[in-house]
Order: C-alpha cells, then structure tokens, then sequence
C-alpha cells in the first residue's frame, strides 16, 4: 500500500513521483549550464567597458552578424541529427570555442588584448541565447502546458543556483586567479550539462503524450529557414518575437545604462568586475527565493497573463526611477529589481508560451525568436542609445524612451496569454492517474 503523505518533492514544487527522475537530470542540467554563464559574464562585461563604453553599439551589431551566421547552422544541425546529437554538438562547440579564447586572452600581447576582449564580449553574448535556449526548448519538448506551470519554476530556480554558483566564483577568486583559469572552469561545466542532457533524453520520452511524442533517434528534418518562416506566418509566433524584441530592447538600455555608471563610478578593472558579479550574486540570490516559495503557487493560482504582465509593470518603474535619479543605487535597484522578477516569474510563464506550438517550432522558431530577433532588439537599442546620446540627451533623460516600449510591452503580454490559453486548453494532456506517463521510466 502506497503512502499517501505529500513527498519532498510535492510539498515544495507540486513535482510527481514519476516526473523526479526527469526533474532532478534537468536540475542537475541547468545548473551545469548556468553557472559557466555567470562565470563569463561579469568577465565579459569588464572586457566590453575597457574597450570604451562609446564602442559597446559596434559590440552589439558584431554581435547580430555573429548570430545571423550561427543561427542557421544550428538549424542545419537540428535538421540533420536528433536532439540529443545537436544538444552535445552546440555546448561542445562552444567549449571548444571557449579553451581557444582562453589561450589567446593569456598569451596575446598587449596591444591585442583590447580586440580579444571584443571578441570575447561577442562570443559570450552569442552563446548566452544559444545554449539557454537549446535548454528550453528540450524542456518544452518535454513537459507540457500544465507540467510547465507547475515545474518550470524549479528548473527556473536549478538555473538560479547555477547563476549564484558562477557569480560567486568570479566574485571570489577574480582578485587572484587569471580569467583564463575561470573559462576553464566554465569548460568543465559545460561537459557536465552535455552528460545531464544525454540522460534526460533516454527518460523523457516516458513522460510524454503520444501525440507529443516522437521517436528521439530521428531528426526534426525540415528547413534551415523554416523558424523564420513560421514566426513571420504565425500571429501568435510573431507575438512572441516581439515580446522577445521588447525585453531585449529595454534590457539593452538598462545595460549602457549600467555600464555608463560604472564607467565613471569605477576606474579600476578588478573593481567594475566585482561590481558586475555583485549584482549578479543579489539578483540570484533574492530570485531563488522567490522561485522556491513564489513562483510555481504564483503562476498556478494566478494565471499566466497576469504574470506576463509583472515585468513590464517593473520596466515602467524602473526607468522612471533612473530619469529621477540615474546613480548606483538606482541602477542596482533596477537591475536586480528586473531579473528578479524575469527569472523568478517572467521567464518560466514566456517558455510555458511555446508548449503550445509545433514540435519543430519549438526548436526552431524558438531558437530563431531567442537568438536572432533577441540580438535584434539589441542591435537597435544600443544603437538608439548611441544615437540619443550624441544628440545631447543626458543619462537622466534617456531612460524615459524606454518608458512607451514598456506600455506596449504590456498590452502584448495580455494578447499572449489569452492566446495561448485558448489553444493550450486544445491540446491532448494525459488524464492525472492511470496514465501511462505516471509509470516510472525504470518500470
């Protein structure tokens, strides 16, 4: 006779017996995963301000031609190998990329360090969307709408304590340690989440509906440009992208925002790159608790257009307090204040958006929204952000352009999720019990 008292697992996150296996590989995945981001990130972020914050729209549009070369050869590897393939061969890739970077960065002369480190800012900018958004797409291939809602915000916090892992680890051993022993430690990282992938995808396909199921040895086959098609075809898919082109517009002005004030707050290299990791290590660490205690009650109780909807509410506030006062504290306020609540709920409610589109759209107009239409969003921004800035605009002034982005930000998050409300309620989901899927993949 089974126990009938709630596990660990259902008393924090509403997580099944026979969903655990699944859970815990893509915890240990995402964590795998996270922490070497926010390893290099606070390293990318210094190199991008010593390189001249006048130079950082040159970063960004170096950027964009990067992705718009990567995105479709990821989308010829989807085409041509199955997800557990094209999974190891993008985070593989990157490592590789990644142990060369490091060798360059330690043993190039000075005078090519400046260049190096641009490079570095436009890798680290361009595997960012690539490797998250492989592991969100292989999540929303997995679970569906209602397992999302109650899941996704673990797996958001398993991508949380990768974060506070990574920062914390740049925070700390920055002042001793060379930056090309940190990517190292990144590489390794890396490995770990090509192993953790490999498992999920032998026990996923147990927790699957069959009309969501495919057979995991076969490719999605279609065409390279078929992401692009399918957003630009598809009102819904195109709402998405502009959902992604908003946040990333308003990200990429908090950002130069953020990286002005440095600029003259800090002078020195080793002080702006613990003040980056430092905000980093705030932000995670306050979203994790959100994540842990909020986020799956939240998006169950309340309902996902309403959760859509917090961000740009946040975005609203945030640069009206920077027009009244762009300084430190206000920029740190902003800042954590904005990845709080896109990590903590802002982020699992935009993924659980995608259960319901085509299997081949969530690989690759998903990739094609997270990546290229994101860089997009950046590419404009930065360059508005040049442009207002050389026409006399103050620091105080310029976050008040962001402020109409925002609004339409949040009539689009409401269509959204009525939207996919209406086409999730269509699609097939296994009855609670005596389904098939609630039988544990080892038997």
């Amino acid at each position: 006779m089974q126990s009938t008292t709630p596990s660990v697992w259902q008393r924090l996150a509403g997580v099944r017996p026979e969903e655990a296996p699944a859970v815990l590989w893509s915890m240990l995945y995402v964590v795998a995963l996270f922490l070497p981001y926010y390893v290099l990130r606070p390293l990318r972020d210094e190199l991008g301000v010593a390189g001249g914050v006048e130079n950082l729209p040159w970063l960004f549009t170096g950027t964009l031609l990067a992705t718009l070369v990567a995105s479709p050869l990821f989308a010829f590897a989807v085409r041509k190998l199955p997800p557990r393939q094209f999974i190891a061969l993008t985070y593989r890739f990157f490592a590789a990329n990644l142990m060369l970077l490091a060798l360059m960065l330690h043993f190039a002369a000075p005078q090519w360090q400046v260049w190096l480190g641009r490079a570095f800012f436009i890798w680290v900018s361009v595997f960012s969307l690539f490797v998250v958004s492989v592991f969100w797409s292989f999540m929303v291939d997995i679970f569906d709408s209602e397992r999302g809602k109650r899941l996704f915000g673990l797996l958001a916090a398993g991508a949380t304590v990768g974060g506070l892992l990574g920062s914390a680890i740049t925070s700390s051993l920055i002042p001793n340690l060379d930056r090309s022993w940190l990517m190292a430690i990144a590489v390794v990282f890396l490995e770990v989440a090509v192993r953790a992938s490999r498992r999920l995808s032998l026990i996923a396909p147990a927790l699957q509906h069959p009309a969501r199921r495919d057979d995991p040895d076969q490719p999605l086959g279609g065409g390279i440009f078929a992401g692009m098609a399918h957003t630009l075809r598809s009102p819904y898919l195109g709402g998405l992208a502009l959902f992604i082109l908003l946040y990333s517009a308003t990200s990429t002005f908090l950002y130069l925002q953020q990286a002005s004030i440095a600029e003259h707050a800090f002078s020195e290299r080793a002080a702006r790159t613990a003040f980056f990791a430092n905000i980093d290590l705030l932000a995670n660490a306050i979203t994790l608790v959100f994540q842990f205690l909020v986020t799956g009650r939240v998006i169950a109780t309340v309902g996902i257009v309403a959760i859509l909807c917090v961000l740009p509410l946040v975005s609203l506030a945030s640069f009206a307090a920077l027009a009244a006062s762009p300084s430190v504290g206000v920029i740190v306020a902003a800042q954590v204040a904005r990845r709080v609540v896109n990590f903590a709920l802002a982020r699992p409610a935009r993924e659980i958006l995608f259960t319901s589109s085509a299997r081949e759209d969530r690989y690759k107009a998903k990739n094609f929204i997270d990546t290229v239409v994101y860089r997009g969003g950046d590419q404009v921004a930065s360059w508005a952000f040049a442009g207002l800035m050389g026409l006399g605009l103050s620091l105080a002034q310029l976050p008040m352009i962001a402020v109409p982005l925002s609004a339409v930000w949040l009539v689009l998050s409401v269509w959204l999720g009525r939207t996919h409300m209406r086409s999730a309620a269509q699609m097939p989901m296994f009855p609670r019990e005596a389904s098939p899927a609630c039988r544990s993949p080892d038997g």
